[in-house]
């Protein structure tokens, strides 16, 4: 598993990370099959949950959305055998990620609540500020702007509270610099330029080497950040920078939000 999340994080969704994730599935799927005591079945049913968020992940970078959608309603199921709170919220999350894609409002403010909702958000500030940046982001699409504010201060303030305690593998990108990226966003959906343009710009100092995608994609907001500040020179030579940060990854399709 780790080394699929980490082929993401270099390179981004692509139909051979989707294949071996699906490999990966039916190979856990068949050892349910054996005898084996029930905190091992939950564990695999965890597992196989996992490996179909990759392939669901990769689905949606190569804009395949109807089958990414697909993909994660098969991976809530297994995350509900599971009863593992973190591997429910990752699904949740990507749900949310998704709908934000397909510009489907509604039930991205929907799949955001659920996370919220979850276990891991009640009992983990992390989770908990995972959760309510979704919200956040979901409220900004729907136009409701002190919504929105409301719940960005309330993930800073759970990301503030979080113990640095060992987590899955795949919560390695959500720290500083992503919260900062997605208020960034928050705050050019709600015409508030200058204050996206602060978050692009502590994002982008936070960003660890290994998430050069995510650089692009915060290089994006501070582009159109200061685009809606009347500066499109400075703009047009920010968003320059994301192809040369593209090229170098050898990254082809979309990289979601």
């Amino acid at each position: 598993m780790n080394q699929l999340v980490e082929a993401d994080d270099r390179q981004g969704g692509h139909a051979s990370l989707a294949t071996a994730a699906l490999e990966a599935r039916a190979k856990v799927l068949e050892l349910q099959q054996r005898n084996a005591s029930e905190r091992v079945r939950r564990a695999l049913y965890a597992l196989a949950a996992e490996f179909t968020t990759v392939a669901a992940w990769s689905c949606i970078d190569l804009r395949d959305l109807d089958k990414a959608r697909t993909y994660l309603h098969e991976s809530s199921t297994f995350a509900g055998l599971s009863q593992d709170p973190p591997t429910a919220m990752r699904v949740w999350v990507n749900m949310a990620m998704l709908a934000y894609q397909r510009k489907n409002w509604p039930e991205q403010l929907a799949a955001a609540q659920a996370a919220n909702a979850s276990p891991a958000a009640r009992r983990d500030p992390f989770f908990g500020s995972m959760s309510r940046v979704r919200l956040a982001l979901a409220h900004s699409s729907l136009g409701d702007l002190r919504a929105a504010r409301r719940s960005l201060g309330a993930a800073q303030e759970n990301y503030r509270k979080a113990a640095e305690d060992e987590r899955p593998r795949w919560t390695a990108f959500y720290g500083p610099a992503e919260l900062n990226h997605l208020a960034a966003i928050i705050l050019n959906h709600n015409g508030e330029p200058a204050e996206a343009e602060a978050m692009a710009h502590r994002s982008l100092a936070k960003i660890p080497a290994e998430f050069q995608r995510n650089r692009a994609l915060a290089t994006c907001q501070l582009a159109l950040a200061q685009l809606r500040q009347g500066e499109p020179e400075q703009a047009t030579a920010t968003a320059g920078t994301v192809f040369t940060i593209m090229e170098a990854l050898h990254c082809r399709g979309a990289c979601a939000p």
